[in-house]
Protein backbone atom coordinates (compact mmCIF):
# COMPACT_ATOMS: atom_id res chain seq x y z
CA UNK A 1 0.00 0.00 0.00
CA UNK A 2 1.60 3.20 -1.10
CA UNK A 3 1.65 6.11 1.91
CA UNK A 4 0.85 9.56 0.85
CA UNK A 5 1.96 10.14 4.42
CA UNK A 6 -1.41 12.77 3.94
CA UNK A 7 0.92 15.07 1.44
CA UNK A 8 -0.91 18.06 0.93
CA UNK A 9 0.18 17.94 -2.90
CA UNK A 10 -1.46 14.72 -3.02
CA UNK A 11 -5.11 16.14 -2.11
CA UNK A 12 -4.27 19.82 -3.90
CA UNK A 13 -3.80 16.95 -7.24
CA UNK A 14 -7.70 15.27 -6.78
CA UNK A 15 -8.96 18.97 -6.39
CA UNK A 16 -7.19 20.14 -9.39
CA UNK A 17 -8.30 16.48 -11.08
CA UNK A 18 -11.59 16.56 -10.19
CA UNK A 19 -12.23 19.90 -11.26
CA UNK A 20 -10.74 19.13 -14.62
CA UNK A 21 -13.40 16.27 -14.90
CA UNK A 22 -16.16 17.58 -13.77
CA UNK A 23 -15.72 20.70 -16.63
CA UNK A 24 -17.54 19.88 -19.84
CA UNK A 25 -15.18 18.91 -22.74
CA UNK A 26 -14.82 17.02 -25.60
CA UNK A 27 -15.29 13.56 -24.23
CA UNK A 28 -18.30 14.59 -22.11
CA UNK A 29 -19.66 15.84 -25.93
CA UNK A 30 -18.74 12.34 -27.29
CA UNK A 31 -20.51 10.40 -24.62
CA UNK A 32 -23.73 12.66 -23.98
CA UNK A 33 -24.28 12.50 -28.12
CA UNK A 34 -23.40 8.09 -28.42
CA UNK A 35 -25.69 8.42 -24.96
CA UNK A 36 -28.83 10.23 -27.14
CA UNK A 37 -28.38 7.80 -29.55
CA UNK A 38 -27.68 4.60 -28.41
CA UNK A 39 -28.76 5.33 -24.76
CA UNK A 40 -26.89 4.17 -21.36
CA UNK A 41 -24.98 0.89 -22.63
CA UNK A 42 -23.52 3.10 -25.00
CA UNK A 43 -22.60 6.03 -22.63
CA UNK A 44 -20.57 3.34 -20.76
CA UNK A 45 -18.65 1.58 -23.56
CA UNK A 46 -17.76 5.15 -24.56
CA UNK A 47 -16.76 6.62 -21.24
CA UNK A 48 -14.19 2.78 -21.28
CA UNK A 49 -12.76 3.75 -24.36
CA UNK A 50 -12.02 7.34 -23.24
CA UNK A 51 -10.29 5.53 -19.86
CA UNK A 52 -8.84 3.06 -21.80
CA UNK A 53 -7.25 5.97 -24.04
CA UNK A 54 -6.44 8.10 -20.78
CA UNK A 55 -4.12 4.80 -19.54
CA UNK A 56 -2.50 4.47 -22.52
CA UNK A 57 -1.92 7.98 -22.64
CA UNK A 58 -0.31 7.99 -18.94
CA UNK A 59 1.54 5.06 -19.89
CA UNK A 60 3.08 6.72 -23.46
CA UNK A 61 4.16 9.75 -20.74
CA UNK A 62 5.31 7.83 -18.08
CA UNK A 63 7.48 6.16 -20.68
CA UNK A 64 9.21 8.83 -22.73
CA UNK A 65 6.15 10.61 -24.83
CA UNK A 66 8.04 14.00 -23.90
CA UNK A 67 11.13 12.39 -25.83
CA UNK A 68 9.21 12.18 -28.70
CA UNK A 69 7.48 15.97 -28.90
CA UNK A 70 11.00 16.92 -27.93
CA UNK A 71 12.63 15.77 -30.87
CA UNK A 72 9.33 16.28 -33.26
CA UNK A 73 7.64 19.06 -31.70
CA UNK A 74 5.24 19.52 -34.09
CA UNK A 75 3.78 16.11 -33.11
CA UNK A 76 1.34 17.81 -30.63
CA UNK A 77 0.00 20.17 -33.60
CA UNK A 78 -0.76 17.35 -35.21
CA UNK A 79 -2.91 15.58 -33.09
CA UNK A 80 -4.67 18.88 -32.12
CA UNK A 81 -5.62 19.23 -35.50
CA UNK A 82 -6.71 15.40 -36.09
CA UNK A 83 -8.94 15.34 -32.73
CA UNK A 84 -10.58 18.80 -33.92
CA UNK A 85 -11.33 17.02 -37.18
CA UNK A 86 -12.73 14.16 -35.59
CA UNK A 87 -14.84 16.18 -33.29
CA UNK A 88 -16.16 18.62 -36.22
CA UNK A 89 -16.50 15.05 -37.87
CA UNK A 90 -19.01 14.10 -35.08
CA UNK A 91 -20.61 17.31 -34.97
CA UNK A 92 -21.33 17.65 -39.03
CA UNK A 93 -22.88 14.15 -38.52
CA UNK A 94 -25.15 14.59 -36.00
CA UNK A 95 -26.54 17.63 -37.70
CA UNK A 96 -26.86 15.88 -40.55
CA UNK A 97 -29.30 13.17 -39.00
CA UNK A 98 -31.13 16.14 -37.36
CA UNK A 99 -31.61 17.60 -40.75
CA UNK A 100 -32.55 14.20 -42.51
CA UNK A 101 -34.32 12.78 -40.35
CA UNK A 102 -37.22 13.16 -38.50
CA UNK A 103 -36.29 11.92 -34.98
CA UNK A 104 -32.91 13.16 -35.17
CA UNK A 105 -31.29 9.39 -35.63
CA UNK A 106 -31.92 9.21 -31.77
CA UNK A 107 -33.88 6.03 -31.56
CA UNK A 108 -35.89 5.03 -28.46
CA UNK A 109 -37.40 1.80 -26.68
CA UNK A 110 -41.08 3.33 -26.98
CA UNK A 111 -40.52 3.46 -31.03
CA UNK A 112 -42.24 1.20 -33.44
CA UNK A 113 -39.41 -1.57 -34.51
CA UNK A 114 -36.69 0.82 -32.75
CA UNK A 115 -32.54 -0.03 -32.67
CA UNK A 116 -29.69 2.30 -32.42
CA UNK A 117 -28.12 3.57 -35.08
CA UNK A 118 -24.95 1.53 -34.65
CA UNK A 119 -25.68 -1.67 -32.82
CA UNK A 120 -22.33 -2.70 -32.50
CA UNK A 121 -20.21 -1.62 -29.11
CA UNK A 122 -17.09 -1.42 -30.70
CA UNK A 123 -18.37 1.44 -32.48
CA UNK A 124 -19.25 3.69 -29.49
CA UNK A 125 -16.16 2.59 -27.60
CA UNK A 126 -14.05 3.64 -30.48
CA UNK A 127 -15.46 7.11 -30.53
CA UNK A 128 -14.42 7.55 -27.07
CA UNK A 129 -10.78 5.45 -27.51
CA UNK A 130 -9.95 7.83 -29.92
CA UNK A 131 -11.31 11.15 -28.88
CA UNK A 132 -9.00 10.91 -25.91
CA UNK A 133 -6.16 9.68 -27.90
CA UNK A 134 -6.06 12.94 -30.12
CA UNK A 135 -6.53 15.14 -27.14
CA UNK A 136 -3.81 17.45 -26.89
CA UNK A 137 -4.92 18.39 -23.40
CA UNK A 138 -4.87 14.85 -22.24
CA UNK A 139 -1.38 14.47 -23.14
CA UNK A 140 -0.49 18.06 -22.37
CA UNK A 141 -2.10 17.26 -18.68
CA UNK A 142 -0.28 13.87 -18.51
CA UNK A 143 3.10 15.87 -19.45
CA UNK A 144 3.13 19.11 -17.94
CA UNK A 145 0.48 19.33 -14.93
CA UNK A 146 0.96 15.47 -13.33
CA UNK A 147 4.89 16.24 -12.67
CA UNK A 148 4.56 19.06 -10.70
CA UNK A 149 2.62 17.27 -8.14
CA UNK A 150 4.98 14.55 -6.97
CA UNK A 151 7.17 15.45 -4.12
CA UNK A 152 10.84 15.23 -4.41
CA UNK A 153 11.81 11.68 -3.17
CA UNK A 154 8.49 9.75 -3.91
CA UNK A 155 8.25 6.39 -4.71
CA UNK A 156 8.15 5.11 -8.48
CA UNK A 157 4.45 4.46 -7.65
CA UNK A 158 3.71 7.61 -7.05
CA UNK A 159 2.81 8.35 -10.72
CA UNK A 160 0.79 5.61 -11.53
CA UNK A 161 -0.98 6.70 -8.40
CA UNK A 162 -1.86 9.85 -9.69
CA UNK A 163 -2.52 8.63 -13.18
CA UNK A 164 -5.04 6.14 -11.75
CA UNK A 165 -6.88 8.54 -9.89
CA UNK A 166 -7.36 10.83 -13.01
CA UNK A 167 -8.37 7.50 -14.77
CA UNK A 168 -11.11 6.65 -12.38
CA UNK A 169 -12.38 9.84 -11.44
CA UNK A 170 -12.91 10.71 -15.40
CA UNK A 171 -14.09 7.17 -15.76
CA UNK A 172 -16.99 8.06 -12.68
CA UNK A 173 -17.62 11.75 -14.05
CA UNK A 174 -18.18 10.41 -18.18
CA UNK A 175 -20.50 7.20 -16.49
CA UNK A 176 -23.10 9.62 -14.28
CA UNK A 177 -22.97 11.68 -17.61
CA UNK A 178 -24.61 8.63 -19.47
CA UNK A 179 -26.85 7.99 -16.71
CA UNK A 180 -28.34 11.36 -16.59
CA UNK A 181 -28.81 11.55 -20.01
CA UNK A 182 -30.40 8.08 -20.22
CA UNK A 183 -32.80 9.10 -17.66
CA UNK A 184 -33.86 12.62 -19.60
CA UNK A 185 -33.68 11.00 -22.93
CA UNK A 186 -36.51 8.68 -22.30
CA UNK A 187 -38.49 12.23 -21.75
CA UNK A 188 -38.39 13.02 -25.23
CA UNK A 189 -41.05 11.15 -26.85
CA UNK A 190 -42.08 13.83 -29.76
CA UNK A 191 -39.45 13.66 -32.59
CA UNK A 192 -39.35 17.40 -32.93
CA UNK A 193 -37.29 17.43 -29.39
CA UNK A 194 -35.26 14.55 -30.51
CA UNK A 195 -34.30 16.04 -33.64
CA UNK A 196 -33.67 19.51 -31.23
CA UNK A 197 -31.01 17.79 -29.29
CA UNK A 198 -29.22 16.17 -32.33
CA UNK A 199 -28.83 19.91 -33.46
CA UNK A 200 -27.73 21.30 -29.98
CA UNK A 201 -25.27 17.91 -29.63
CA UNK A 202 -23.61 18.87 -33.32
CA UNK A 203 -23.21 22.21 -32.84
CA UNK A 204 -21.60 21.56 -29.25
CA UNK A 205 -19.17 19.48 -30.90
CA UNK A 206 -18.45 22.00 -33.75
CA UNK A 207 -17.89 24.68 -31.17
CA UNK A 208 -15.77 22.51 -29.19
CA UNK A 209 -13.60 21.68 -32.74
CA UNK A 210 -12.98 25.31 -32.89
CA UNK A 211 -11.83 25.54 -29.92
CA UNK A 212 -9.38 22.87 -30.05
CA UNK A 213 -7.78 24.79 -32.83
CA UNK A 214 -8.00 28.23 -31.06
Amino acid sequence: MIDTGLDPSFFAYLSFTFVLVVTPGSTTAVVVRNTLEGGRRAGYVTALGAALANTTIATACGLGLSVLIAYWPGSLSAIKIAGALFLAFLGVSSLWRAWHQHDGGIRMALDPGSAPQRSHAGAYFGDGLAINLLSPVIISFYLSVVPTFIPAGASRLYYPMLASSHVAMALLCHSAWATGLDAMRRWFIAPWTRRLLQTATGFALIGLAARVML
